[in-house]
């Protein structure tokens, strides 16, 4: 998804479903004992925790106190044409005015797509992996975060006609509705419960399986590629209107499951939005990426939420928010309460507009 996120995910939402779904940090009530007990039950579902394979790659972990920017389209012109064709049309000299210092700071850290925006070329391309961007990156001393859909089928991807191919194999059991918004981007069914034929070996495998499978081979392109870290996004189905029956211990079991799998192939990984069960999640992943918190007030929702991540466990938080001045937000990004790396940018996620909080 090439910005923004799936849902608004409010406050009444959030207690409505967890009610239901059973994280571990209601009150002392009756119904939030049931919860907690229900939550539990989930945990002792999920796969022990796989520390990052050092043996296979740098496992690098992103510095608690960061610049970062995030761009997930090619970069265009006044005249909608793409730009910077010599770095993967990413704008790897980017620089935006600091609220903190009122100065031009430069990001250290990208979150980039692996491959290259495919509307950039004539005819479209999406198969290119972006080393060209990666390259001048690592070239000028920076990370590269690199960002995989997880949790929806993109129908441009190049790997698309194996989802869809697995999607007819089991009678239309892996798609679900588009995501809202992106009318080319389905929701994929997560569950263990449905099966059909994976195309690239006969072999019947759960719905599930297959996307594991796939994510596999896309984090070896990852790997190939160069990219220090790993974003998955669109994992959290369960709290949007997916067409699909998704429960909430399925999805934390899915999230858990992937993380240990990037870990396995030597990269660290983030836990994207999915706020309802950062909680839960912290062990399996190393930082995270967060759209809006301060816009929907959920940094330290439910609590202590995203907000415990940098001083209680050690790991960043990278932000972007897309409607709020820096002035409602980067004042408490930039507090010790909170130390988020926190920037403002366009939904659309082209290299500018970009204003870092730090």
């Amino acid at each position: 998804m090439r910005g923004g996120r799936a849902t608004g995910w409010v406050i009444g939402t959030l207690a409505a479903v967890l009610l239901t779904a059973g994280p571990a940090w209601a009150g002392p009530t009756a119904a939030s004992g049931q919860a907690q007990a229900r939550a539990r039950a989930a945990a002792a579902a999920l796969p022990g925790p796989v520390s990052c394979n050092t043996a296979a790659g740098s496992c690098w972990q992103p510095p608690l106190i960061a610049t970062w920017q995030y761009q997930l389209q090619g970069s265009v012109n006044s005249s909608g044409q793409c730009i910077y064709p010599g770095t993967g049309f990413i704008n790897t000299a980017v620089t935006g005015t600091s609220f903190a210092t009122g100065q031009q700071v430069a990001p250290t850290v990208f979150d980039i797509d692996i491959y290259q925006d495919g509307k950039c070329y004539t005819p479209n391309n999406y198969g290119v992996l972006n080393s060209a961007a990666v390259n001048a990156l690592h070239a000028q001393g920076d990370k590269v975060i690199g960002y995989i859909d997880a949790g929806t089928a993109e129908t441009w991807r190049p790997d698309y006609p194996q989802y869809s191919s697995f999607n007819a194999s089991c009678g239309g059991c892996l798609f679900g509705k588009p995501v809202g918004g992106f009318r080319d981007e389905f929701w994929l069914n997560i569950n263990t419960s449905v099966s059909g034929t994976n195309p690239n070996t006969g072999q019947t495998e759960t719905a599930q399986q297959f996307i594991i499978d796939e994510l596999s081979a896309r984090l070896d392109k990852a790997k190939s590629l160069g990219v220090d870290a790993i974003e998955f996004d669109n994992v959290d189905a369960y709290q949007n209107k997916t067409g699909l029956t998704i429960s909430a211990a399925t999805q934390e079991q899915f999230d858990a499951t992937i993380a240990n799998l990037a870990h396995s192939k030597g990269f660290r990984v983030g836990l994207k939005n999915d706020l309802g069960q950062a909680g839960d999640l912290q062990p399996y992943f190393d930082f995270a990426i967060n759209e809006q918190c301060w816009q929907y007030n959920e940094c330290n929702y439910p609590p202590p939420g995203l907000q415990a991540w940098p001083g209680t466990y050690g790991k960043a938080v990278f932000n972007v928010e897309y409607k709020l001045a820096t002035s409602k937000f980067c004042p408490q990004a930039n507090s010790a309460s909170y130390n988020f790396n926190s920037i403002l940018k366009n939904v659309n996620l082209y290299d500018v507009p970009y204003a870092p909080c730090r």
